[in-house]
Protein backbone atom coordinates (compact mmCIF):
# COMPACT_ATOMS: atom_id res chain seq x y z
CA UNK A 1 0.00 0.00 0.00
CA UNK A 2 1.18 3.74 -1.06
CA UNK A 3 1.97 5.42 2.08
CA UNK A 4 2.86 8.87 0.15
CA UNK A 5 0.61 10.67 -2.42
CA UNK A 6 1.20 10.98 -6.09
CA UNK A 7 3.02 13.57 -6.70
CA UNK A 8 3.49 15.45 -9.81
CA UNK A 9 5.87 18.33 -10.85
CA UNK A 10 5.37 20.78 -12.56
CA UNK A 11 7.77 23.80 -13.99
CA UNK A 12 8.05 26.20 -16.79
CA UNK A 13 12.14 26.63 -17.94
CA UNK A 14 14.09 28.74 -20.68
CA UNK A 15 15.41 26.76 -23.47
CA UNK A 16 18.91 27.09 -21.85
CA UNK A 17 16.98 25.57 -17.90
CA UNK A 18 16.39 28.73 -16.35
CA UNK A 19 13.34 29.11 -14.18
CA UNK A 20 13.50 32.91 -13.64
CA UNK A 21 16.16 36.01 -14.48
CA UNK A 22 18.48 37.85 -12.50
CA UNK A 23 16.08 40.63 -11.83
CA UNK A 24 13.33 41.37 -9.62
CA UNK A 25 11.30 41.21 -12.40
CA UNK A 26 8.92 38.14 -12.79
CA UNK A 27 9.82 36.03 -15.76
CA UNK A 28 7.02 34.56 -18.04
CA UNK A 29 7.63 31.38 -19.27
CA UNK A 30 4.54 30.13 -20.43
CA UNK A 31 1.23 31.69 -21.94
CA UNK A 32 -2.89 31.67 -21.53
CA UNK A 33 -3.61 28.40 -22.94
CA UNK A 34 -0.76 26.63 -20.91
CA UNK A 35 -2.00 28.39 -18.00
CA UNK A 36 -5.36 27.13 -18.38
CA UNK A 37 -3.69 23.48 -18.57
CA UNK A 38 -2.11 24.14 -15.38
CA UNK A 39 -5.59 25.30 -13.99
CA UNK A 40 -6.82 21.96 -15.28
CA UNK A 41 -3.64 20.08 -13.14
CA UNK A 42 -4.49 22.04 -9.81
CA UNK A 43 -8.37 21.10 -10.31
CA UNK A 44 -7.20 17.39 -10.21
CA UNK A 45 -5.10 17.49 -7.35
CA UNK A 46 -5.71 17.38 -3.63
CA UNK A 47 -2.83 19.84 -2.56
CA UNK A 48 -0.60 22.25 -4.00
CA UNK A 49 3.23 22.39 -2.85
CA UNK A 50 5.66 25.56 -2.98
CA UNK A 51 8.70 26.60 -1.13
CA UNK A 52 8.76 29.17 1.54
CA UNK A 53 11.14 31.34 -1.13
CA UNK A 54 8.45 31.35 -3.89
CA UNK A 55 5.48 32.83 -1.21
CA UNK A 56 7.85 35.46 -0.42
CA UNK A 57 9.18 35.91 -3.74
CA UNK A 58 6.19 35.60 -6.26
CA UNK A 59 3.12 35.30 -3.92
CA UNK A 60 1.37 33.01 -5.44
CA UNK A 61 -2.68 32.50 -4.91
CA UNK A 62 -2.35 28.61 -5.42
CA UNK A 63 -6.10 28.79 -6.23
CA UNK A 64 -8.35 27.07 -9.35
CA UNK A 65 -8.92 29.71 -11.55
CA UNK A 66 -11.46 28.28 -13.73
CA UNK A 67 -15.38 28.74 -12.37
CA UNK A 68 -16.28 25.65 -14.35
CA UNK A 69 -13.31 23.70 -12.55
CA UNK A 70 -14.51 24.81 -8.83
CA UNK A 71 -17.84 24.00 -9.14
CA UNK A 72 -16.57 20.14 -10.45
CA UNK A 73 -15.11 20.44 -7.35
CA UNK A 74 -17.83 21.38 -5.42
CA UNK A 75 -19.96 19.31 -6.94
CA UNK A 76 -17.54 16.26 -5.84
CA UNK A 77 -17.38 17.12 -2.06
CA UNK A 78 -14.56 19.25 -2.24
CA UNK A 79 -13.77 22.52 -1.77
CA UNK A 80 -13.30 25.11 -4.63
CA UNK A 81 -9.56 24.83 -4.60
CA UNK A 82 -6.53 22.34 -3.16
CA UNK A 83 -4.88 22.25 0.24
CA UNK A 84 -1.92 24.68 0.12
CA UNK A 85 1.16 23.60 1.72
CA UNK A 86 4.60 25.07 2.24
CA UNK A 87 7.65 24.15 4.25
CA UNK A 88 9.81 26.73 6.09
CA UNK A 89 13.21 26.41 7.88
CA UNK A 90 12.89 29.82 9.76
CA UNK A 91 9.09 30.28 9.85
CA UNK A 92 9.69 33.82 8.38
CA UNK A 93 7.05 34.18 6.37
CA UNK A 94 4.38 37.04 6.13
CA UNK A 95 1.04 36.08 7.56
CA UNK A 96 -0.85 38.91 4.67
CA UNK A 97 0.53 36.57 1.79
CA UNK A 98 -1.80 35.10 -0.47
CA UNK A 99 -0.92 32.00 0.45
CA UNK A 100 -2.64 32.68 3.49
CA UNK A 101 -5.27 35.30 2.71
CA UNK A 102 -6.59 34.12 -0.34
CA UNK A 103 -8.86 31.57 -0.87
CA UNK A 104 -10.97 29.27 1.86
CA UNK A 105 -8.71 26.02 1.38
CA UNK A 106 -6.89 24.60 3.98
CA UNK A 107 -2.81 25.82 4.87
CA UNK A 108 -0.45 23.54 6.04
CA UNK A 109 3.36 24.74 6.96
CA UNK A 110 5.93 22.64 7.68
CA UNK A 111 8.17 24.14 9.97
CA UNK A 112 11.68 23.15 11.08
CA UNK A 113 11.23 22.05 14.79
CA UNK A 114 13.35 24.86 15.38
CA UNK A 115 11.52 27.21 14.50
CA UNK A 116 7.89 25.78 15.03
CA UNK A 117 7.28 28.39 17.89
CA UNK A 118 7.81 31.37 16.10
CA UNK A 119 5.74 29.93 13.26
CA UNK A 120 2.78 29.55 15.32
CA UNK A 121 2.87 33.04 16.10
CA UNK A 122 3.25 34.20 12.90
CA UNK A 123 0.34 32.43 10.96
CA UNK A 124 -0.99 29.62 13.44
CA UNK A 125 -4.58 31.21 13.39
CA UNK A 126 -4.26 30.87 9.47
CA UNK A 127 -2.69 27.62 8.84
CA UNK A 128 -2.11 24.22 10.62
CA UNK A 129 1.31 24.50 11.28
CA UNK A 130 3.50 20.86 11.59
CA UNK A 131 6.56 19.89 13.06
CA UNK A 132 8.53 18.02 10.09
CA UNK A 133 12.05 18.13 11.62
CA UNK A 134 14.79 19.45 11.55
CA UNK A 135 15.54 20.23 8.50
CA UNK A 136 12.24 19.81 7.29
CA UNK A 137 11.91 15.83 6.05
CA UNK A 138 9.99 15.61 2.56
CA UNK A 139 9.63 11.77 3.07
CA UNK A 140 7.88 12.25 6.05
CA UNK A 141 5.74 15.75 5.02
CA UNK A 142 4.64 13.48 2.68
CA UNK A 143 3.03 10.51 4.13
CA UNK A 144 1.98 13.31 6.43
CA UNK A 145 -0.20 14.20 4.10
CA UNK A 146 -0.97 11.16 2.84
CA UNK A 147 -2.40 10.04 6.58
CA UNK A 148 -4.54 13.76 5.97
CA UNK A 149 -5.98 12.36 2.83
CA UNK A 150 -4.02 13.94 0.13
CA UNK A 151 -3.77 11.37 -2.41
CA UNK A 152 -2.57 13.71 -5.47
CA UNK A 153 0.25 16.11 -4.78
CA UNK A 154 1.28 18.90 -6.97
CA UNK A 155 4.41 20.56 -6.69
CA UNK A 156 4.88 24.30 -8.43
CA UNK A 157 8.68 25.03 -7.45
CA UNK A 158 10.88 26.68 -6.58
CA UNK A 159 14.30 25.10 -7.99
CA UNK A 160 15.50 23.76 -4.83
CA UNK A 161 12.19 22.33 -3.50
CA UNK A 162 12.08 20.59 -7.14
CA UNK A 163 15.90 19.31 -6.72
CA UNK A 164 14.90 18.29 -3.23
CA UNK A 165 11.84 15.59 -4.36
CA UNK A 166 13.45 15.02 -7.37
CA UNK A 167 16.70 13.68 -5.46
CA UNK A 168 14.46 11.77 -2.70
CA UNK A 169 13.46 9.77 -5.82
CA UNK A 170 9.72 11.12 -4.56
CA UNK A 171 8.38 11.98 -7.66
CA UNK A 172 6.25 10.47 -9.73
CA UNK A 173 5.35 12.36 -13.15
CA UNK A 174 7.25 15.54 -14.15
CA UNK A 175 5.30 18.46 -16.23
CA UNK A 176 8.48 20.25 -17.69
CA UNK A 177 7.30 23.25 -20.04
CA UNK A 178 10.04 24.80 -22.50
CA UNK A 179 9.51 28.40 -23.56
CA UNK A 180 11.10 29.83 -26.85
CA UNK A 181 13.76 31.87 -25.92
CA UNK A 182 17.65 31.92 -23.66
CA UNK A 183 18.05 33.71 -20.81
CA UNK A 184 21.68 33.56 -20.82
CA UNK A 185 22.45 35.07 -17.28
CA UNK A 186 24.50 32.49 -15.09
CA UNK A 187 23.16 34.27 -11.86
CA UNK A 188 19.90 33.46 -12.58
CA UNK A 189 17.99 29.98 -10.90
CA UNK A 190 18.18 26.96 -13.16
CA UNK A 191 15.15 24.39 -13.18
CA UNK A 192 17.50 22.26 -10.38
CA UNK A 193 20.27 22.49 -8.38
CA UNK A 194 23.17 19.64 -7.84
CA UNK A 195 22.31 16.34 -6.67
CA UNK A 196 21.81 12.68 -6.48
CA UNK A 197 18.77 12.13 -8.64
CA UNK A 198 17.68 8.33 -9.38
CA UNK A 199 17.55 9.35 -13.43
CA UNK A 200 21.16 9.23 -14.97
CA UNK A 201 22.41 8.24 -18.65
CA UNK A 202 22.18 4.29 -17.24
CA UNK A 203 18.05 5.11 -15.79
CA UNK A 204 16.77 7.24 -17.91
CA UNK A 205 13.48 8.89 -17.38
CA UNK A 206 10.58 8.06 -19.51
CA UNK A 207 9.14 10.24 -21.82
CA UNK A 208 5.58 10.01 -21.98
CA UNK A 209 4.16 12.78 -24.08
CA UNK A 210 5.34 15.87 -26.09
CA UNK A 211 2.72 18.69 -26.99
CA UNK A 212 3.15 21.85 -28.48
CA UNK A 213 0.72 24.41 -26.56
CA UNK A 214 0.84 27.49 -28.74
CA UNK A 215 4.36 28.66 -28.81
CA UNK A 216 5.60 26.91 -25.64
CA UNK A 217 6.60 22.73 -25.38
CA UNK A 218 5.11 20.63 -22.89
CA UNK A 219 7.45 17.75 -22.10
CA UNK A 220 5.41 15.10 -19.63
CA UNK A 221 7.82 12.38 -18.32
CA UNK A 222 7.30 9.45 -16.21
CA UNK A 223 9.65 8.88 -13.06
CA UNK A 224 8.12 6.12 -11.20
CA UNK A 225 6.51 2.73 -12.06
CA UNK A 226 3.24 4.52 -10.04
CA UNK A 227 3.14 7.24 -13.18
CA UNK A 228 -0.55 7.87 -14.31
CA UNK A 229 -1.29 8.00 -18.13
CA UNK A 230 -4.06 10.18 -17.97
Amino acid sequence: MDERPYVLLSCAVSIDGYINAATPRRLLLSNDADFDRVDAVRARSDAILVGASTVRRDNPRLLVRSPDRRAERVARGRTPSPIKVTLTRGGDLDARADFFTAGDAEKIVYCASSAVGEAVGRFGRLATVVDGGDPVDLGYLTKDLHVRGVGRLMVEGGATILTQFLAAGLADELHLVVAPFFVGDSRARHFVGDGDFPWSVDQKATLAEVRQIGDVVLLRYALSARFAND
